[in-house]
């Protein structure tokens, strides 16, 4: 293809991509302006209940992982009779 024709059309090529990404969905991040836009998935009620109820499980299971090492620990310390 001739550099001439070559060239400007992927100067015009370059900007539609730089446009189309200015107005895409942004995957799950904020929100993307225009018809694009739609609610991410990490904002929507469902999602949030889902990850509250995943940290309180981590947490709980931390915590029984630090109550039963603090236990063996006790009872690794207490003289045996």
């Amino acid at each position: 293809m001739l550099d001439r024709l070559y060239l400007p059309a992927l100067g015009l090529l370059t900007l539609a991509v730089v446009a189309l990404a200015l107005a895409w969905p942004q995957g799950l991040g904020a929100r993307s302006p225009g018809p694009f836009g739609h609610t991410p998935v990490q904002q929507t009620p469902a999602m949030h209940a889902a990850m509250q109820r995943e940290t309180l499980a981590s947490q709980r299971r931390i915590q029984q992982a630090r109550d039963a090492v603090r236990n063996l620990q006790n009872r690794a310390l207490t003289p045996s009779q």
